[in-house]
């Protein structure tokens, strides 16, 4: 499950609110251990998901860098090479 969370920080163009939230989706099914909450806990579920996306937001917005901002496009590309030579597709 957590393997879906990527990293949010020190990109051009920013994060946007989806993927900060489909990043605390994971978060919150991985604490949980379920990918689908019940429905006695289906609120509680998307309380978290709803305050974790917003913290991470904060957080997100907080820090500094003082490094060039990544392409997403070109890691992509990198990440897809590294799979390639993992997995012997290339």
């Amino acid at each position: 499950m957590c393997r879906n969370i990527r990293t949010l920080h020190n990109f051009e163009p920013h994060a946007t609110s989806a993927e900060v939230e489909a990043a605390a989706l994971q978060y919150v099914r991985k604490i949980s251990g379920s990918t689908k909450p019940s429905k006695a806990n289906e609120e509680a579920f998307a309380e978290a998901v709803h305050e974790i996306a917003h913290i991470t937001q904060h957080l997100l917005d907080s820090l500094v860098s003082h490094g060039p901002a990544k392409n997403r496009d070109e890691e992509a590309a990198k990440a897809k090479a590294r799979a390639a030579v993992r997995f012997g597709t290339a």
